[in-house]
């Protein structure tokens, strides 16, 4: 019958103490060396000490043997210590306790394994927290929209409200803002499992900078916004996935165009930056804190709350920076919340850097986010 003990993630405790004199040799088989050499000399000596003193091989070999069996087991409960506490920390994390940790003080085989392992469980610590966070994020983000929705429609078949055009149009509002939070959820899975290899092709940048400004251009025309771009040369092209690059400025542009204020300008700067090149999205939005640069590239953090900004929420999911973080890392880049060009008294800078030729298989980077 199992121990109740060893079920829950605890082993039966032994009465020998955990003394590690070992661990300044720095591989087993030199501790192992060093176990037998030390248990025949303390055997030996031991032996000759007791004929010396007039006793016989009868009485003095069972003493010999019994605290030498005992030299052995305090010294090779000492080695195995982290073994036994990864098998404890291995029955925790199966029950969903990822704080459990290993003591790893030797500098052989046993103790490189129990560093790996405080590694590996600190990971699956952040994992989980962050698969935590993400599921109470995305339950808060859905409750808001379909609530709204469900309200508006039941008041429309109770007779309270009237399927006016403003009406359906309110409706249609949240339909498309759940529309939206559930696409920018799928990028995010497929970006982050790594689904769908880069197309990798010469694009320039002056093209892809155009694309995505007449796709938002409507948006700012509300507001009547101006749009530049600026590229230096002219004919500066980079190796980029055109589809998810696309994706990246439109975000980006959509994000400055929110932020701007009425008749701003919002401008699309490129140019070649020693090996690499650099695209700038600038706008003349009420900015981000530097303290706060960081966090906007966080799911469901957005870079216009108060906290962050001082002023009021504008909108938005919360996920396009992510998204735009992890397709960027994925294409070997860059991106950051910089210094807006000198001289503008507020305005947000969002840099793009990426590689101006392609990076290898082994340069790629896996995209990870918070």
């Amino acid at each position: 019958m199992t121990d109740s003990r060893v079920r829950h993630g605890r082993l039966p405790s032994s009465h020998l103490p955990d003394v590690r004199p070992l661990d300044r040799f720095s591989t087993i088989k030199l501790k192992l060396g060093v176990l037998v050499l030390a248990v025949v000399t303390f055997a030996a000596g031991l032996t000759w000490t007791g004929i010396a003193r007039g006793l016989t091989v009868r009485l003095t070999f069972p003493v010999v043997l019994v605290v030498s069996l005992l030299l052995i087991q305090v010294l090779a409960r000492g080695m195995t210590s982290p073994l036994r506490e990864m098998t404890v920390a291995v029955r925790a994390m199966a029950g969903g306790n990822y704080t459990r940790r290993v003591r790893a003080t030797s500098r052989d085989e046993v103790g490189q394994l129990a560093v790996a392992f405080n590694s590996m469980a600190t990971d699956l610590e952040q994992a989980d927290t962050a698969r935590r966070e993400l599921i109470a994020n995305v339950s808060h983000e859905l409750r808001t929209p379909v609530a709204a929705l469900r309200a508006q429609l039941e008041n429309m078949v109770d007779g309270v409200t009237d399927p006016t055009p403003d009406a359906l149009g309110a409706a249609l509002t949240q339909t498309e803002r759940l529309s939206t939070l559930i696409s920018q959820l799928l990028d995010l899975s497929r970006i982050e499992a790594g689904a769908g290899a880069l197309d990798l092709v010469d694009v320039p940048v002056a093209d892809l900078a155009a694309a995505a400004v007449d796709q938002v251009r409507v948006l700012g025309g509300r507001k009547g916004l101006r749009y530049t771009v600026e590229v230096d040369p002219a004919d500066l092209v980079v190796p980029v996935d055109r589809e998810r690059l696309h994706q990246v400025l439109t975000n980006l542009l959509a994000n400055a165009t929110r932020h701007s204020p009425e008749g701003g300008e919002v401008t699309v700067r490129s140019s070649q930056v020693g090996t690499d090149v650099r695209i700038d999205v600038v706008d003349q939005g009420p900015g981000i804190a530097p303290d706060q640069r960081t966090r906007v590239f966080e799911r469901f953090a957005r870079g216009n709350t108060p906290a962050i900004t001082g002023q009021a929420s504008t909108g938005g999911t919360g996920l396009g920076l992510a998204i735009v973080h992890l397709t960027v890392t994925l294409h070997s880049g860059t991106i950051e919340v910089a210094d807006t060009r000198q001289g503008a008294a507020q305005g947000t800078t969002m840099r793009i850097t990426l590689p101006s030729t392609r990076p290898t298989d082994g340069e790629r980077r896996r995209p990870t986010i918070s």
